[in-house]
């Protein structure tokens, strides 16, 4: 079989959790899923092909260009419920053009399956990993097309929509490939941070213990690979495709203490000259594993730390203390590596005052990066189960059917409106950044002209950029507001 996977570009949504312009300087990612999907077909004795539409830049007209070129028997997409509306009408284009069937698949896809398949221009879904379903597919679709017994595939029978049998909830990671990152332009792969090419992202660990009421992965069942299968992908990556840089995506890179201390030795030992940075979550950090850390080329940690008020932290079901979050930054800069902190906006009880209080704490932990977010109820989420509890409402629902167009989300949670949200988020990220220690500090640390350049960019479109147009109120005007001035 020929096997195409197109990986289309989405534009900002009002209910995104980042400001415009910080979404606007993320990054361009490996779409990941992607690659295993197909990697899991080339096991198989598939041949594929993948169209990273969204870092190569293409329209739909230039995809379906080079869909034609390779002539697959499927065109096989991801879905991200958040960007739902969109994937749809490339689909739809791709459908219409090609003629041929078209499956899709992802984490959205099992959120809320039969609404995803409502749109008869999708043929297949996917609910769950496809490491079994994709290859029975692809046997029985060329074949007797026998789909009942397939784990969680979703297809059309005489008009009527079916589902296979549900796929077991425990999954073993180790018995994935590695990607395929041989189809992927792996050149063009950056972040925001981005100091060394070639560049891109990694996975060692499904799920995640513990219950924070934003998060979609809570208390979700955890499967790590093993620190050899780890160093393997690390090897091809550096060897074969030139990586010298990884972000590794885990939820908490350090829940499983004993494979990240082996997968760090493991890189010493092997000569891997890669610079990598990683999520932790800061109950799970010592002195003697961020040295290892170091020592094995982690020059940066992601923190969830989300507020500097702990009232709110234990309403949001965190789990952690200023002070563990204070002792956690303070060991990780001890040990030679860089931090950034998760915040956000719009908490449980948030008011302008405690935002400030966060923004005071963050700047006191002596940080070299944030990240302030707009709390957003997100499907698969308890707040936003509380929400549809509440209000008898499932925005999500809506807005995959397309009922409804895209929207910021109420916070029934928080007195404060989503303009304040907007504002006070921006001024969160500018009172931080605007200090005149820091910028100095940050400038005498870049590597290269062209991260100058990036960073100089995003600060001034921070400045100057206004987040919610129909506010008439200038930028500094909003930022003497947030400092209740």
């Amino acid at each position: 079989m020929k096997l195409a996977l197109v990986f289309n570009p989405f534009s900002y949504q009002p209910h995104e959790e980042n400001l415009r312009v910080v979404q606007r300087y993320f990054g361009t990612f490996p779409p990941l899923s992607l690659a295993w999907v197909a990697a899991i077909a080339e096991k198989h004795g598939h041949e594929v092909r993948i169209i990273d539409a969204r870092t190569l830049g293409l329209s739909p007209e230039e995809t379906v260009g080079l869909l034609k070129d390779y002539q697959p028997d499927i065109v096989g997409f991801t879905v991200t419920i958040y960007a739902y509306p969109e994937t749809l009408s490339w689909i739809r284009h791709v459908k219409k053009e090609m003629g041929c069937p078209v499956i899709v698949g992802g984490f959205g896809v099992g959120l809320y399956p039969t609404e995803v398949m409502a749109s008869p221009d999708i043929d297949f879904g996917f609910v769950g990993h496809v490491h079994d379903s994709l290859p029975m597919f692809l046997k029985e679709w060329g074949g007797d097309q026998r789909y009942s017994m397939i784990p969680g595939l979703m297809y059309r029978e005489n008009g009527e929509l079916k589902q296979g049998p549900l796929s077991p909830p425990r999954f073993d990671f180790n018995v994935l490939p590695i990607p395929a990152r041989h189809l992927l332009p792996n050149d063009l792969y950056a972040s925001f941070p981005t100091q060394r090419k070639n560049f891109t992202v990694m996975v060692t660990s499904l799920g995640c213990p513990f219950e924070c009421v934003f998060c979609a992965n809570s208390k979700t069942p955890f499967s790590a690979r093993s620190p050899r299968l780890v160093l393997q992908e690390l090897e091809e990556c550096y060897h074969t495709h030139h990586v010298r840089e990884v972000d590794f995506f885990d939820y908490d890179l350090a829940t499983n203490r004993q494979n990240l201390m082996e997968m760090c030795r493991g890189i010493v030992q092997k000569g891997l000259d890669i610079s990598w940075a990683c999520r932790a979550r800061v109950t799970l950090v010592d002195e003697e594993l961020l040295h290892t850390m170091q020592q094995a080329g982690c020059y940066r940690i992601y923190y969830g730390i989300e507020s500097g008020v702990q009232s709110i932290l234990d309403q949001i079901r965190k789990g952690i203390s200023l002070d563990q979050i204070r002792k956690a930054v303070s060991m990780t800069k001890r040990a030679g590596i860089d931090t950034l902190g998760y915040f956000m906006v719009g908490n449980i009880g948030e008011t302008r005052e405690t935002v400030r209080q966060s923004v005071r704490f963050a700047k006191s932990l002596g940080l070299d990066y944030v990240q302030f977010s707009k709390m957003t109820a997100k499907p698969a989420t308890k707040i936003y189960a509380d929400y549809v509890r509440d209000t008898g409402h499932d925005y999500w629902r809506d807005y995959v059917l397309g009922k409804t167009e895209a929207k910021a989300l109420p916070h029934p949670w928080t007195a404060l409106t989503q303009e304040e949200i907007d504002q006070l988020t921006k001024w969160a990220y500018v009172s931080f950044h605007s200090r005149f220690g820091y910028l100095v500090r940050n400038v005498l640390k870049i590597r290269s002209w062209g991260e100058f350049k990036r960073k100089v960019k995003a600060y001034l479109e921070m400045l100057i950029t206004r987040e919610d147009s129909s506010d008439e109120k200038k930028p500094f005007d909003i930022y003497r507001d947030a400092r209740g001035r």
